[in-house]
């Protein structure tokens, strides 16, 4: 490293530790830090920042890009708290009548951001047809009624994947009705499916707030810390978006935390397909790595109890943490609400305390060397009996989320990684990479800016090559508006799936690009591309 080469800094706020570390343009660690995860943001990550700057290797003035992982858009939804309240207009009328906006929202959930619904006339079918003008005086009608209720606004009209012109005519209404107000709009949002992707940019449009939040603590923590860094978030497919980018799309920050160990499993083991299990104080996330990026859940996915659809990883959540405390039979003990991971150096028994943890489990069978007390002998059994628990548990996760791909690796990560066995049935190896217990703040720091696109066209080969190369525009474009350097911006995945429920064959065209942050110059490598094409 030399002396004037930048350097990255990657933060992810877990439910019980805030994990920090720097690389440099290599991707090789500089230093890590791990605190205590704050209620107040910007106090646990200023707290992180400041450790990492303690490290005589790390030379603040060389830090140019600062990357944030952080769960509060899940949490908020989760506790229907600090959500706006949004005006839901749908595109589509009489057609999708049926089925009014949110009907199917956790009561408490839909009280908490619902202003006022309307669906008016417009949107189009399948192959960018319109089905019926829109209805502008509607629009502008609807705008008068929400009036000064509706914090934030979400658009969905019929296949506005194909085309997304009504949305963005409605948009300028609504901006020109209530002002400078925050508008999702569905095709940059969700895929296929009008209540899931209308679902979607409800809850994006809901999140704008909790996403301003998240942006300022994280900048005040950047610059309380005298560092002059580009700001950036990091998205559910362990890849970055800038600061204000994210404020636009805060949904795609929920499942970010497990794809930012995924990718940092990854990078740190150097493997690119694995199963990765990131065990941290409370609970394990178990996901698959494909291509270097955590393989994507098929929709709908139900977030807080609504479905929705756009990208999430497919990663299967257990309740088991080192600070899991072990009390009562072991058949009855895994509901995951008995837990000191927050304070596990305080309360269990390896470190003098007296709680007994899966932690003091895995000193007792010789999986941890972290022990600065021994674990009394009376404790030995009852322990050995959670861990047998907690390694069938981890074990049936793991099965279930390699799909029979019985020549994968497991990839080790998290803070409570030494709980793990050395073996499991049907992976190839179990493998604990270097700086395993930060690997979520290392994807963080490593990840590289993403745009992603999809439309749907008519199957010809013709016009499917031409939408291809469309869609890898849009993609790479996106990519820039997110930040990405636009000279090394590339396309390295294009996902092709046949539609065979509508009238006329067509083709759902998938696309992602990514590239470094505009701020850095990377040098490690990141996938090639892939092409995928499904049969119908």
């Amino acid at each position: 490293m030399t002396a004037t080469e930048e350097l990255r800094l990657g933060i992810d706020v877990g439910g019980t530790n805030t994990d920090a570390a720097v690389v440099d343009s290599a991707g090789t660690l500089v230093a890590k830090a791990k605190v205590p995860t704050t209620d107040d943001l910007s106090v646990g990550v200023e707290q992180g920042i400041a450790r990492l700057l303690a490290d005589p290797a790390v030379d603040p003035a060389r830090v140019r890009c600062a990357t944030l992982g952080a769960r509060r858009a899940t949490n908020a939804i989760r506790t229907a708290s600090g959500l706006r309240h949004v005006a839901v207009l749908r595109i589509g009328a009489p057609l999708t009548s049926a089925i009014p906006p949110m009907v199917a929202w956790p009561p408490e959930l839909r009280r908490a951001v619902h202003a006022g619904s309307a669906t008016v006339a417009g949107g189009c079918e399948f192959d960018g047809k319109p089905i019926a003008a829109l209805d502008e005086a509607a629009i502008v009608a609807f705008a008068s009624e929400v009036g000064t209720r509706a914090a934030a606004v979400a658009i969905t009209a019929v296949f506005s994947l194909v085309n997304p012109a009504d949305e963005l005519r409605a948009a300028e209404i609504m901006r020109r009705e209530l002002g400078e107000i925050p508008i999702s709009m569905s095709h940059e949002i969700g895929v296929m499916g009008l209540v899931e992707r209308e679902n979607a940019t409800i809850l994006n449009a809901a999140l704008s707030g909790v996403a301003a939040g998240v942006g300022r603590s994280f900048h005040t923590a950047v610059e309380r810390n005298g560092l002059d860094a580009e700001c950036y978030i990091t998205q559910n497919d362990g890849t970055l978006m800038a600061l204000d980018y994210s404020m636009r799309f805060p949904v795609l920050t929920i499942g970010s935390g497990p794809a930012n160990s995924m990718r940092g499993g990854a990078h740190s083991s150097g493997v690119t397909d694995a199963i990765v299990a990131d065990i941290g104080g409370a609970t394990t996330a178990v996901g698959r790595l494909v291509n270097g990026f955590p393989w994507e859940s098929l929709p709908p996915n139900s977030i807080g109890g609504v479905d929705t659809n756009f990208r999430l990883p497919d990663v299967l959540s257990i309740p088991i943490g080192g600070g899991s405390v072990v009390l009562g039979p072991a058949e009855q003990w895994a509901n995951g609400q008995l837990n000191v991971g927050s304070s596990l150096v305080d309360e269990a028994l390896c470190f003098g305390g007296p709680t007994p943890t899966i932690t003091d489990a895995a000193v007792a069978a010789g999986r941890a060397a972290i022990a600065t007390c021994p674990v009394p002998a009376k404790w030995h059994t009852r322990l050995a009996q959670h861990l047998a628990l907690c390694d069938g548990l981890l074990a049936e996760a793991v099965d279930r989320v390699r799909l029979g791909a019985d020549d994968l690796p497991l990839v080790v990560v998290g803070g409570g990684g030494h709980i793990a066995p050395d073996h499991f049935s049907g992976v190839r190896e179990v493998i604990r990479p270097p700086h395993f217990e930060v690997a979520n703040a290392l994807g963080a720091a490593i990840a590289p800016v993403s745009g992603h696109a999809e439309r749907i066209c008519a199957s010809r080969p013709d016009q499917l090559r031409a939408a291809v190369d469309e869609v890898s525009a849009d993609a790479v474009g996106r990519a820039i508006q997110a930040g990405a350097d636009p000279t090394r911006v590339r396309v390295v995945d294009v996902e092709e799936v046949p539609l065979t429920y509508l009238r006329e064959p067509a083709v759902r065209i998938k696309v992602r690009a990514v590239g470094p942050p505009v701020t850095f110059n990377q040098q490690y490598p990141e996938p090639q591309k892939r092409a995928r094409r499904h049969s119908a």
